[in-house]
């Protein structure tokens, strides 16, 4: 008997299937400084508020802002935030994390945020620690034009720069699919240079085309948020109540009408396992909600079969051997009474000193087949357990 051809398939069938994804990220960016760039502010903590509310925590969330509006002097309610003339909901309130704050917020610091080129001394708060389970929500708010969004009236990351981070965090394995969401003038060309796979990019407005406030707050005295993120909220809130919804990414982009938010909003598929049809299927939960250890069946029960008669097999085996040795071992000491009944020359008695005994080919091969098969089935039997407690 072969100890390989025994062992072999239990460990392949030891361990979970693997999961679709085991974790949400967000990070969600806004690039505009300056009072008169409230609702670009008021847009990026609208998406913050709602990934909460579907349970991702503040530790799986990177927020970057380069100014603070609440503190600003010319905001006639100060400490606040607002995205609505109702002022119904406060956006900053006493519960916000700020990652990137101020001067901080910059195109170098956005891009090792993605590619984890930061130092040692980085504190965990201002790093994405994804992996290759890890989905992430990527949003960004400001003012761009063709394949270019600025960064505090300062700088510019262009599509191109975009792109090239995205491929680099496929190529360090941290992340599982991307959702790259961008509210500016011109967004969809943001997008439009991306090449890594598994990302779902959408934008706010087509070349040449602008991104349009919803409305004022005469109060405030500046546009309190965009239209295109307004209707994406609209659908979140009165659609996705929690995270057991079914919603999937393409109800949400066919939420989208020209009518509602006064520019053509863009998708992009192509990128994607399975195109378009495989993207739309895609539940928002899977980038807006938390999630945490998925463990997702495959062959429809053919695999928990399949461990299941390996499992007996190798019980079965085991007791096989277990049999065979206490055989061996009563064998013995019935050749050694019968050697005493023959009659042969009786030995006076005498302390014996017990040393170790040799052993041959066959006895050795099969207590070492006896000890590695045991130590299997234990290991097997954890493996059982741990896979069906991730299925429960």
């Amino acid at each position: 008997m072969k100890l390989s051809s025994l062992l072999l398939p239990a460990f392949l069938l030891a361990g979970p299937s693997l999961a679709e994804h085991t974790s949400n990220w967000a990070v969600l960016v806004c690039t505009s400084r300056f009072w008169f760039n409230y609702r670009h502010l008021a847009n990026v903590l609208s998406i913050y508020r709602t990934v909460k509310r579907l349970g991702i925590p503040d530790s799986q969330i990177i927020l970057m802002l380069p100014d603070d509006m609440a503190c600003n002097p010319r905001n006639a309610f100060p400490g606040t935030v607002y995205s609505n003339a109702d002022r119904a909901v406060d956006l900053y309130g006493d519960n916000i994390e700020v990652d990137y704050r101020g001067y901080e917020v910059t195109v170098e610091n956005f891009i090792r945020l993605l590619t984890d080129r930061v130092g040692e001394e980085m504190p965990r708060s201002k790093r994405l620690l994804t992996d290759d389970r890890s989905n992430i929500l990527v949003y960004m708010t400001g003012h761009g034009g063709n394949e270019f969004l600025k960064f505090q009236d300062a700088e510019e990351i262009g599509a191109w720069d975009l792109a090239d981070a995205f491929e680099q965090m496929w190529e360090k394995r941290r992340y599982h699919e991307i959702l790259f969401m961008i509210d500016t003038c011109q967004a969809n060309t943001m997008y439009s240079k991306l090449y890594s796979p598994n990302i779902i990019a959408t934008g706010s407005s087509e070349l040449d085309q602008s991104s349009y406030s919803h409305h004022a707050d005469n109060d405030i005295g500046v546009a309190v948020i965009d239209r295109y993120t307004y209707y994406n909220l609209e659908f979140l809130e009165s659609e996705v109540k929690d995270t057991s919804s079914k919603k999937t990414v393409g109800d949400l982009f066919d939420s989208y009408t020209y009518e509602k938010i006064h520019s053509h909003a863009g998708v992009r598929y192509d990128l994607f396992k399975g195109g378009a049809e495989e993207a739309r299927r895609r539940l928002v939960t899977d980038f807006f909600g938390n999630v945490q250890n998925v463990e997702v069946d495959s062959g429809k029960g053919e695999t928990n079969a399949s461990f299941e008669e390996e499992m007996v097999r190798l019980s079965r085996t085991i007791a096989e051997l277990h049999t065979r040795a206490e055989e061996q071992e009563a064998a013995e000491r019935n050749a050694t009474a019968s050697a005493a009944k023959t009659g042969k020359k009786q030995q006076q008695p005498r302390k014996i000193q017990r040393v170790a005994k040799p052993l041959t080919d066959d006895n050795w091969w099969t207590k070492k087949i006896v000890g590695a098969t045991a130590l299997a089935g234990c290991a097997a039997l954890w493996g059982l357990g741990s896979y069906l407690e991730g299925v429960v």
